[in-house]
């Protein structure tokens, strides 16, 4: 499948000829021209990785960086692509969880192996991933999953959505965010949805005492450990 990307670049001239390099090499590109814009994408949506500037009108791109490890909790591979080339800047770019730095101007192809590299090493270290929400673990690179030590058995799908829950744990993972997980840019189906989030909380759910995974009404769903559970 083609590597998903977001381009965060207010620049519209220079985001569209980044966008059509990008696409000509087979990656399938979202675009937004301010923070804000962003955020929303990165609330529904997963990519392989983030190209941000620093410098954007309503959430500067530090901050976006920032939100991106602490809030979403997420390890999607961010590169930095700007005109500030002081060393405060690149020092508290990497601080707050950039991957890589790359100062304008650069040539298309230099960004390009640049992506292409992080987006190789990022394939590299998820196969390693120890998932871990409570009682309830997931290695990602045999695919085992258990719970409270008893393994756990799901098809190919509901394994897919539970390793999205778990690497977003404990924050929502929106409905687009899950369909374009199983079914890439074609229509979603609802019902089918309905039908692998109902088999997956009788593989996790069901046979033992605590909640972990919990619907949030007109948004979609997330895996947490609630202390109060009964």
């Amino acid at each position: 499948m083609a590597s998903r990307l977001l381009i965060v670049e207010d620049d519209r001239d220079l985001a569209g000829n980044l966008i059509d390099f990008l696409e000509i090499q087979g990656y399938l590109t979202d675009y937004a021209a301010d923070g804000h814009a962003a955020l929303g994408l990165l609330a529904s949506n997963e990519y392989d990785l983030v190209v941000l500037d620093i410098t954007l009108p309503g959430v500067d791109g530090l901050t976006i960086c920032s939100r991106i490890r602490q809030q979403l909790r997420s390890k999607v591979p961010v590169v930095m692509l700007t005109a500030k080339d002081e060393v405060d800047t690149k020092i508290g770019a990497f601080d707050i969880g950039a991957d890589d730095y790359v100062v304008k101007p650069a040539s298309l192809r230099e960004i390009e192996a640049r992506i292409r590299a992080l987006i190789r090493r990022a394939g590299r270290d998820s196969d390693s991933d120890l998932l871990v929400v409570g009682d309830l673990r997931m290695d990602v690179g045999t695919m085992k999953i258990e719970r409270a030590g008893q393994p756990i058995v799901l098809a190919p799908v509901p394994t897919r959505i539970l390793m999205l829950l778990m690497r977003r744990s404990p924050n929502v993972v929106h409905r687009q965010a899950i369909h374009r997980e199983i079914w890439g840019d074609e229509p979603g189906d609802t019902h089918a949805l309905i039908v692998h989030m109902h088999t997956l909380r009788n593989a996790v759910d069901k046979p033992f005492e605590r909640q972990l995974i919990h619907t949030v009404r007109g948004f979609g769903y997330r895996i947490a450990y609630e202390q109060s559970a009964l």
